[in-house]
């Protein structure tokens, strides 16, 4: 009876073990796929001086997807979206040139000991040269980002880059395009992960 206690009282201590031993809740052990992200923030992004303006572009495209919560809080966060990215200035020049030129000549002449000396001579030219130089002020964007869980694995990227659209300048253009890009993996991620229904097909009895 002493050792069916002994071993009893062991396996209580074991399974109390098993128990009281804590379990990792951290959001980055549930987040496996772009489907798992409920909240995201965006951290600060490296690059120049317009970097902070295009995160904040970026976070209100992400927004306008409603397929998650954007915070500020990044505990709360169950993904990071962090890269690099810039709204750079630039002057591009261009330089034309047109030039149309022609030239005649007619010549004659004699000469003889017994005859008069004569000589007939001609020319024209002509010459019409025109150059064009012009300078256009332009915006060129770009983002390299990557959304990661909290263990630090890769769950998206994506790089875009616009110098502007129609409606929209260059940063603009950027943050809507990886907005739609994530929209478009997520979709193509959820149809992917859906289950496939083979139809029940009925045969006739004969």
């Amino acid at each position: 009876m002493k050792i069916v206690a002994i071993g009893v009282l062991c396996a209580a201590a074991v399974l109390g073990q098993e128990t009281a031993r804590p379990t990792n809740t951290g959001a980055g052990s549930n987040v496996e796929s772009l489907l798992d992200v409920r909240r995201i923030y965006v951290d600060k992004l490296s690059g120049g001086a317009q970097a902070e303006a295009l995160r904040e572009l970026i976070i209100a495209g992400l927004n306008s997807t409603k397929l998650f919560v954007l915070t500020d809080n990044e505990a709360r966060a169950d993904a990071v979206l962090k890269g690099a990215g810039d709204d750079n200035t630039f002057t591009d020049t261009f330089d034309t040139y047109e030039g149309n030129s022609g030239h005649d000549s007619i010549g004659k002449s004699t000469n003889a000991l017994t005859t008069k000396i004569g000589a007939l001579s001609g020319g024209s030219a002509i010459s019409d040269n025109e150059s064009h130089h012009s300078r256009e002020r332009k915006h060129e964007a770009y983002a390299s980002v990557r959304l990661c869980n909290k263990d630090g694995d890769v769950l998206w990227s994506t790089t875009q880059e616009s110098l502007g659209a129609k409606f929209r300048g260059a940063s603009a253009d950027v943050a809507a395009k990886i907005a739609h890009q994530m929209l478009m993996d997520y979709e193509r991620t959820r149809k992917a992960e859906e289950p496939t229904v083979v139809p029940t097909v009925t045969v006739p009895k004969p």
